[in-house]
């Protein structure tokens, strides 16, 4: 087994466990994507002890040179790497689901959704994205309640809702399309 090997397979691992960890750190999303956030807490915990066994034994490279624990490692990492990959597809699936829900989410990058989705219990986290998924919404106004009393074009010019719209026990695509409404 090459020394190559290994590190290509550590770097993927680190690679796909980096973009995942937030996403899955985010209860609302661990909870939208049960399976995958249990199988991601798998990958966690094997990339953590092994971190953990790297720092131990002093770095990387002395880890990869053991003989005994080579082979082990690199089928560690292969599954790993495995397992990251088709989480990344069922998140990927996700994404389009709620796209399919709510077109105009295809304006938005996936980490731009990924914003979105991972804080449904504060719809004003939207904010920001607005202006990318309506044009000229520059912001809206929130009661106490959480619903939606009005919105501001990018000119700042008050628009008030006739019916405020509700973001309470809704997912944001559905109120989202309420808004567009």
């Amino acid at each position: 087994i090459e020394m190559s090997d290994i590190l290509e397979e550590w770097s993927k691992v680190q690679s796909q466990w980096m973009y995942l960890q937030p996403i899955f750190d985010s209860p609302d999303i661990a909870k939208q994507l049960a399976n995958a956030s249990k199988r991601f807490k798998n990958v966690d915990s094997t990339w953590r002890h092994t971190m953990t066994a790297a720092k131990n034994i002093g770095n990387v490279l002395q880890m990869c040179k053991m003989q005994e624990s080579t082979s082990s490692l690199l089928d560690k990492l292969q599954e790993a790497n495995k397992t990251l990959e088709a989480i990344q597809k069922e998140l990927t699936d996700y994404l389009e689901r709620k796209r399919e829900a709510f077109a105009r989410f295809y304006f938005l990058s996936n980490d731009e959704l990924l914003e979105i989705l991972s804080q449904t219990k504060d719809p004003e986290a939207v904010q920001p994205h607005l202006r990318k998924v309506f044009e000229n919404i520059f912001k809206v106004d929130f009661d106490a309640g959480k619903k939606i009393t009005c919105m501001y074009s990018a000119e700042n010019e008050r628009i008030p809702f006739v019916k405020n719209i509700d973001t309470n026990n809704k997912n944001v695509e559905f109120w989202m399309g309420d808004l567009e409404e």
